[in-house]
């Protein structure tokens, strides 16, 4: 189980983030994130961090690699909501790419993948305008 509680007083609990690994690479002057695992409400905030960090570094293109993500609830989709915002202001591309049935069926329900660009691959990512 990703979450972590502690007791807080008797019968009470509060959720703590937990970390979520998140690889980063450069190719051809892209930021790409490799997050690994699912990304649900104890996970997103870290992984909103690492998006935060990305955008704001200045590469004009950030790819978000959600190939080893095969399940995302609505805190993740949330934090890409945030990120595309804070990408969008930036003036950084953001694209997304190698999502699994199950993550791009929560897009589809969410009508989102109608405002991000989703491509199959990294390379196919980099390569769109």
């Amino acid at each position: 189980m990703n979450r972590h509680r502690t007791l807080r007083k008797k019968g009470e609990f509060q959720m703590q983030d937990a970390a979520l690994p998140v690889r980063i690479d450069s190719l051809d002057g892209v930021t790409v994130l490799v997050p690994r695992g699912d990304i649900d409400m104890s996970r997103a905030p870290s992984f909103r961090e690492h998006v935060r960090r990305a955008i704001n570094a200045g590469a004009p293109k950030v790819v978000i690699d959600l190939s080893e993500v095969e399940y995302m609830d609505s805190s993740g989709l949330a934090t890409l909501v945030e990120a595309m915002r804070n990408a969008k202001q930036a003036s950084v591309a953001l694209m997304l790419c190698g999502l699994h049935q199950k993550v791009l069926a929560i897009f589809e329900i969410a009508r989102l993948h109608q405002f991000f660009k989703i491509e199959a691959t990294v390379e196919d990512a980099i390569a769109a305008s």
